[in-house]
């Protein structure tokens, strides 16, 4: 089996990185971490070596890089069979490709108006009618597969998955603008928050230190 190493930025605000770091830690995969710190403008200082898009997180697999959060949990799930990590009904997983490669390409309006960010709270900012649609989305959504899938434990389709580790994030968000979601989505969110991966991820990137302005809609610069 290639080494893996998986390239991403800051934990405190890289949401994309977050993913296939959960995704990877909490199916006990072992990989070398590069942490490379996003720049005042966003860009990823130290990336050209590793991506293609200039953009974390990249997965290199021996000298091959593979980018994008999704693509890298698809190769993943791939590379090691034994870890299941997607559901192995065959309409719950499409429902969980489904749900993964919607939260991959939508929600624009919320990850605008609230971005990431673990070691700070804000509620209510960032409730635009368009973020607000959005969450409604996402509670519909993760209400319906709890409802159809999730009997067999505590995430959307019952045992982790990819489906999982794409919507941290999102749980990380809730808890920092404080959004109040009915018991469903509430206790599935508190579950994912308290994976270990998750759990990790947090714990790390409140331990950061870097002030990056552009992630920053709702803080005063440190000083």
């Amino acid at each position: 089996m290639p080494r893996l190493k998986l390239v991403i930025a800051n934990k405190n605000y890289s949401s994309w990185s977050m993913r296939p770091w959960v995704l990877l830690t909490q199916a006990g995969i072992a990989f070398e971490e590069v942490l490379l710190p996003f720049a005042q403008d966003n860009r990823v200082e130290g990336i050209a070596p590793y991506s293609p898009t200039g953009k974390v997180p990249v997965l290199m697999i021996g000298d091959e890089p593979v980018w994008d959060s999704l693509a890298i949990c698809e190769t993943v799930a791939e590379m090691f069979p034994d870890r299941r990590l997607w559901p192995d009904d065959p309409t719950a997983r499409h429902h969980a490709r489904s749900a993964s490669a919607e939260m991959h390409s939508g929600f624009q309006e919320m990850r605008r108006q609230m971005p990431m960010n673990l070691r700070t709270s804000h509620p209510g900012k960032g409730r635009t009618p368009g973020s607000e649609r959005d969450i409604a989305r996402i509670v519909a959504l993760w209400e319906d597969c709890r409802a159809r899938f999730g009997s067999g434990g505590n995430m959307l389709f019952g045992r982790f998955s990819c489906a999982d580790a794409m919507f941290a994030p999102v749980a990380t968000r809730f808890r920092t603008y404080d959004v109040s979601l009915p018991p469903v989505a509430r206790a599935y969110c508190d579950a994912l928050l308290a994976l270990p991966s998750v759990a990790a991820w947090c714990e790390a990137g409140r331990r950061e230190t870097a002030f990056v302005a552009a992630d920053e809609p709702y803080a005063q610069p440190p000083g």
